[in-house]
């Protein structure tokens, strides 16, 4: 069975054959890659993405005519992920937007798909000068004509500093993408658990206003975690789909070490450190 991995490199290789020099990336320059067609398709139900199929033994793609052109342009990258790395189709018994039926080759497709349209070599450059919000993750997902979902999924992904991007559904985790440095420092987050209570995404859910970026303990969202620190969660939930999602990170750009973690247990059960005239030095403060 294909891993997520595996996925990527094949559709960063796809990307280095296709060569785009820009973003916004050409679709139209990926469906001639494999001597496919793109058509526009009105008569699609709302909740339909997309197809492909057979023309004269030429790759017809088929795309939602009602959807938006961001909304295309995903579903063409889709089908061509369908197509290189030969998994079937299963798109039927749920709707396009849904994560909660998704099956693991179809988000295995959409993880395809967002490492065309946002690829390596284009995206992380500009992913290193953004400022870590969801406000941010809109605006370049309007300069990149990605939708904002495959675009938070890709700045968490790319990003130097410790950050993730979660989408949860109908109050459950469905995907979670996360930085280098968390993945590396283990930051586990739990795939269909329930939004952890204490979180501003839970709390958004329940119909709490949160407008600006809340500080919360590392260990509500992380499993098993062991390191302490608090994240930086900016959230919003989106009533129309009961989607949830949160962008996390710390502020310092640096994950907790164990041995901070020890020294802070420590200074909780024996009280305040004595005073000794020396300040701590400031830590380096990333924008939001």
């Amino acid at each position: 069975m294909m891993d997520e991995l595996t996925a990527v490199l094949r559709a960063r290789d796809f990307v280095k054959k296709v060569a785009p020099t820009s973003l916004p990336v050409s679709v139209k320059a990926y469906a001639n890659y494999i001597g496919a067609t793109i058509h526009v398709d009105g008569d699609l139900k709302p909740d339909e993405q997309g197809y492909c199929l057979e023309v004269r033994g030429k790759c017809r793609i088929c795309v939602n005519g009602n959807d938006d052109e961001t909304r295309r342009r995903f579903t063409v990258c889709h089908e061509i992920a369908h197509r290189v790395l030969e998994l079937p189709s299963e798109h039927s018994g749920f709707a396009s937007w849904s994560y909660a039926k998704k099956s693991a080759n179809e988000i295995l497709c959409d993880v395809f798909a967002a490492e065309l349209l946002l690829p390596y070599q284009l995206f992380k450059p500009i992913v290193e000068k953004a400022d870590i919000s969801l406000s941010s993750v809109d605006h370049l997902a309007t300069d990149c004509e990605a939708s904002s979902m495959a675009t938070g999924s890709r700045f968490a992904t790319l990003i130097k500093a410790p950050c993730a991007f979660v989408l949860a559904e109908q109050g459950k985790v469905r995907y979670a993408s996360r930085s280098t440095m968390l993945r590396d420092a283990k930051a586990w987050i739990p795939l269909k658990a329930g939004l952890p209570s204490g979180s501003a995404a839970a709390r958004l859910r329940a119909g709490i206003t949160c407008d600006t970026p809340e500080e919360i303990a590392a260990d509500i969202w992380f499993d098993d975690w062991r390191r302490g620190g608090s994240l930086l969660e900016d959230a919003r939930h989106l009533a129309r789909w009961d989607q949830t999602i949160a962008l996390l990170w710390f502020e310092d750009e640096e994950v907790p070490s164990e041995t901070q973690d020890r020294r802070q247990r420590e200074d909780e059960e024996s009280g305040l450190a004595e005073l000794d005239g020396v300040l701590p030095w400031p830590g380096k403060k990333r924008r939001r």
